[in-house]
């Protein structure tokens, strides 16, 4: 009856000093949590407000999310008597090596941080970068979802496409088609030049302010190189830029102008043996 009694006592004892804490640890938690979703939901409104990309807002309400839970089970752990400040070392120890075995992921992530943040690109834009060019499907923390114009899925990493340069072909209203033709030595400059500025001023999609160029650019050793430039919107680009070389190819085969092709003339001599 003795033990019973002393058990009984020791754990009134313990209930007495660490009930109260375990009480409060609880509360911090629950407390915690509905404060820390409260967060992500006002963080989540705020940005709403502002009109951020979907995919930031959701990104930065998530890290706030994780980061205030951390701080709540941390205060819980101190609450209950623990010793935090150990605990954040190792977790600290755990994080740097965990770092250097996910180096390449840490940096993907890191690089998918900074293009949410500075959107050199959306979804939908036609890009370059990487060594691969295609439509932005979707832009994630660790890689960003390509597809080519013969419709296939290129996955690339965020950190490669941050290294690089990134050329974002959707961004303006209009591109400049730049073509270079080349016309035999014998050829009428004149005539030639005369076509390809009408070719250019009869397709509608011709933007005519600026108006389009047409000049001499290079004497190279088979042919005298024009140059056409003019400017279109940009979804039009690729159909005026073929149906431009087509239409030139026609109007030069009416008009007699000849395109030149690399030729070389080669000489024999007769050497007569005695």
């Amino acid at each position: 009856m003795e033990n019973v009694e002393q058990i009984t006592e020791q754990l009134q004892q313990l209930v007495a000093v660490y009930g109260l804490k375990v009480l409060a640890a609880l509360a911090i938690l629950v407390v915690g949590r509905i404060v820390a979703g409260w967060l992500r939901r006002l963080i989540g409104k705020l940005l709403g407000k502002g009109r951020s990309d979907p995919m930031i807002i959701s990104f930065v309400s998530s890290i706030s999310y994780v980061a205030a839970m951390v701080f709540v089970v941390l205060a819980a752990l101190g609450q209950l008597g623990i010793q935090t400040t150990s605990f954040i070392a190792v977790l600290g120890a755990a994080g740097l090596a965990i770092g250097l075995a996910l180096q390449g992921s840490l940096s993907n992530f890191a690089a998918g941080f900074l293009l949410i943040m500075f959107r050199p690109f959306k979804v939908g834009d036609f890009i370059e970068g990487a060594g691969v060019s295609g439509s932005v499907e979707s832009i994630q923390i660790f890689t960003t979802t390509l597809r080519t114009p013969d419709n296939k899925t290129v996955i690339v990493p965020n950190s490669k496409l941050l290294d690089d340069n990134i050329t974002n072909y959707s961004t303006q209203e209009t591109r400049r088609v730049d073509l270079t033709i080349g016309v035999s030595y014998d050829a009428d400059l004149g005539d030639a030049k005369r076509i390809l500025s009408d070719i250019a001023t009869a397709d509608g999609r011709v933007r005519a302010d600026p108006p389009p160029m047409v000049a001499v650019s290079e004497l190279a050793d088979n042919s005298v190189n024009l140059v056409l430039r003019m400017w279109t919107a940009t979804s039009d680009y690729w159909p005026v830029r073929f149906d431009t070389v087509e239409t030139v190819k026609q109007r030069f085969d009416e008009a007699g102008i000849g395109i030149p092709y690399p030729q070389r003339d080669v000489h024999l001599y007769e050497h007569k043996v005695a």
